[in-house]
């Protein structure tokens, strides 16, 4: 972990065009990453993943259980709308050729459960119509029938009693060794999905829809430990340290999600046996569980894990967004995997806060888990149907291929640096290019020591690949973190257009007093979530211009594409003129405004200057320019000449000529005695040039002296005015 002083250094000097770097040590950054045989733990460690081993292929589209009995035979079955449900009898130490054989086959849809007694006599559990069938020396024989549409699950107590889970009428029924059974316990839901017996020999079942967990005494009493947010317990498992592990998917819709936890609780009164133990009523012929794929439709609404200790009280200890748990087992150190879809994970619970996904399966559902001898985990999967051994040894190397990385922009590559343990046993390889497909006209893989420089030449793309190998003696290799150091070329600035803003008007002044931030805001816990640099503008946008006669101003629109910040230097001169003079320079500001009355009259050109200088040294730094068009100082009044004025009785007749030496005229009026403004047209009508002729007749005039003022303005606003006393 970096100190948070060399935080603050870093935020404090951090450059656009600086050494930058991407940092991978989260989940999230390797969900892209092709990764065969590595786990990745939920905060971001990677490590050798259990040994994952393909046993057999069942070329069923699901199997659905799997078994081992004292003897290490490994039983799995399922089925398929054509296949039809079969049972396999898989020898592990066989030679692959002759591993596996069909042990017995049914006329059903498929084989949901299996169960071994005592004797090893092997139980199968078909659906839908659902019958037990006991298979002994390879002949399946009808043990029980419960007369219900589907059977999800096979468990034995100690005392050789077989529970089968039940649905569409949602019962537990209980058979004893000889075959005769009947119904122990009504859970008053559409499905008994899942069972288990735990410790004090009580069965632990799931339900659906409500997404109950019920602790079902052996006298048959009923009590719901906990209500489940989610719709549907598809897996239960007893630990042996007396906690029960459950798994519960699916959006539920219209049942409360209120948490229900055991122990003395008024609002949920113990079950008797054979009567309904929650108040949702039974549904007949009803749909199959959304989480089971090959009877019903897909599900929504994720998966969540809890972990009930043995005085009853109920903790979620993992969750998932979209993956569905399928099964649960426990590892030869008491951890508890979970098997999940629709994307082949085996997920290990490590401790109450963190997790691993140490397999991803081809198949997309891994949909039951076993343990087996050794410490070894059975796996079957669906789409397609296999078995697969886990563990209990690591693999003995793995890899991790990035995603294409994408810099933005032609970037030159550092150091790539690995924290962890065991770095020896890591091999590190990058290959760097200039379009997203790395497999087309990219350099070729070159090796980069574990904290060493990259060696693939400067790209906009980068690639790297990871090796962890197990040594001879030692600790496996881990990484919690992958850093690689890059820096984009530093690209010229763009100084795009130039705008003069109308005369006598200037920009207002900055109303903010900017100060250095000596504050440093920490990323969130949970990761930063890092966005490639947005390129850096000097937009002058929408701006609304103070009055003010006499001044002029400039805009200007600069981009940098390494999204470095930007400062201008503005220089005027006249288009007669050769020495550029200054106006403004080190403004960060997008235009610029100066009282030109100080100027001569004439044509003037503006040439803008950015620099990315505040992001870069002086060595890095680099500029452009760009000159505007032409424009005009204006600050000279157009002349008033000849005027003249005559009377003629009550009339008096008024005469002048306006001229401007560079603008048009805009304007002219006239005012006798003081009085008000009159607008007056020249000789032509139209006001459209620089001289105008006026002659005006002013009708009913005043007797006596009388005082007759004429103004005109240009177009810049410069006013004169003269007048004339008429007697």
């Amino acid at each position: 972990m970096k100190p948070l002083f060399a935080l603050v250094c870093a935020a404090a000097i951090s450059l656009a065009v600086g050494t930058e770097h991407w940092t991978h040590n989260a989940p999230s950054d390797y969900e892209k990453a092709a990764m065969k045989r590595l786990a990745v733990r939920s905060d971001g460690r990677l490590a050798l993943a259990p040994k994952f081993t393909e046993m057999h292929d069942a070329s069923l589209p699901y199997l659905w259980a799997v078994v081992e009995d004292s003897q290490g035979r490994v039983f799995a079955a399922g089925g398929g709308p054509e296949a039809g449900a079969k049972v396999f009898e898989v020898a592990p130490n066989a030679p692959a050729a002759s591993r596996a054989k069909v042990l017995a086959t049914f006329t059903e849809f498929q084989v949901q459960a299996l169960a071994l007694d005592k004797q090893d006599r092997l139980y199968a559990a078909t659906s839908p119509d659902g019958k037990v069938y006991r298979i002994v020396n390879g002949k399946a024989e009808v043990f029980y029938e419960p007369k219900a549409k589907y059977i999800w699950a096979l468990a034995f107590n100690q005392a050789g009693e077989l529970f089968v889970a039940t649905g569409d009428e949602g019962a537990i029924h209980k058979v004893s060794a000889t075959g005769q059974g009947a119904v122990f316990y009504k859970a008053g839901q559409t499905h008994v999905r899942s069972i288990a017996v735990d410790q004090k020999q009580n069965i632990i079942a799931g339900t659906e829809p409500g997404g109950y967990i019920v602790s079902v005494s052996p006298a048959g009493q009923g009590f719901v430990v906990y209500q489940s947010p989610k719709r549907e317990v598809t897996a239960v498992a007893a630990h042996p340290k007396g906690w029960i592990y459950a798994a519960a998917v699916g959006a539920k819709s219209a049942l409360p999600a209120t948490p229900v936890l055991s122990g003395p609780a008024p609002t949920m009164a113990p079950v008797p046996a054979g009567t309904a133990g929650v108040a949702v009523a039974v549904q007949r012929a009803a749909p199959p569980p959304a989480a089971i794929p090959s009877m019903g439709t897909a599900g929504s609404g994720g998966s969540e894990v809890y972990r009930i200790e043995a005085d009853g009280h109920t903790r979620k200890v993992w969750s998932h967004a979209s993956d569905f748990v399928y099964s649960i087992a426990f590892d030869a150190q008491g951890r508890a995997l979970l098997g999940t879809g629709n994307q082949g994970k085996i997920v290990r619970l490590d401790t109450e806060l963190l997790s691993s996904v140490v397999v991803n399966a081809s198949p997309t559902q891994v949909t039951a888990l076993a343990a087996g001898k050794s410490g070894r985990v059975w796996a079957v999967t669906g789409n397609i149907g296999k078995l697969f051994a886990t563990g209990p040894e690591a693999e003995a190397s793995g890899t991790l291929e990035s995603a294409p990385l994408d810099a933005a922009s032609f970037t030159y590559w550092g150091r790539v640096a690995l924290q962890g343990a065991g770095l020896t046993g890591v091999k590190v390889e990058t290959r760097s290019g200039n379009h997203d497909d790395p497999d087309k006209g990219w350099s070729g893989w070159a090796q980069t020591p574990a904290s060493g420089r990259i060696a693939s030449p400067a790209a906009r793309f980068l690639q790297y690949r990871l090796t962890l190998t197990a040594p001879a003696q030692g600790a496996a290799p881990e990484i919690s973190e992958v850093n690689i150091a890059r820096q984009e070329k530093n690209v010229a600035p763009i100084v795009e257009a130039i705008e003069a803003t109308p005369p006598n008007y200037k920009f207002p002044p900055q109303s903010l007093t900017l100060t250095p931030n000596t504050n440093l805001t920490l990323p969130s816990m949970r990761g930063p979530r890092r966005q490639a640099p947005q390129p850096a503008s000097m937009d002058a946008g929408s701006t609304t211009l103070n009055a003010a006669k006499g001044w002029r101003g400039v805009r200007w629109l600069a981009s940098d594409e390494n999204g470095d910040g930007l400062e201008a230097k503005v220089e005027i001169r006249g288009v007669n003129e050769t020495t550029w003079k200054l106006l403004k320079e080190k403004t960060t500001e997008r235009h610029v405004s100066w009282d030109a009355t100080g100027f001569a009259d004439g044509q003037y050109v503006v040439r803008v200057t950015v620099t990315d200088a505040p992001d870069n040294t002086p060595q890095n730094a680099l500029t452009a320019m760009l000159e505007s068009e032409p424009f005009t100082v204006d600050n000279t009044p157009p002349a008033i000449q000849a005027l003249q004025a005559v009377r003629s009785g009550a009339r008096i007749n008024a005469t002048w000529r306006a001229v401007d030496a560079l603008h048009p005229i805009e304007s002219a009026e006239y005012s006798v005695n003081g009085g008000e403004w009159t607008v007056v047209e020249p000789t032509t009508r139209l006001t459209d040039s620089p001289s105008h002729e006026y002659s005006l007749a002013i009708e009913n005039a005043p007797a006596g002296e009388v005082t007759v003022a004429v103004r005109v303005k240009d177009t810049f606003d410069n006013q004169s005015a003269a007048s004339v006393v008429v007697r």
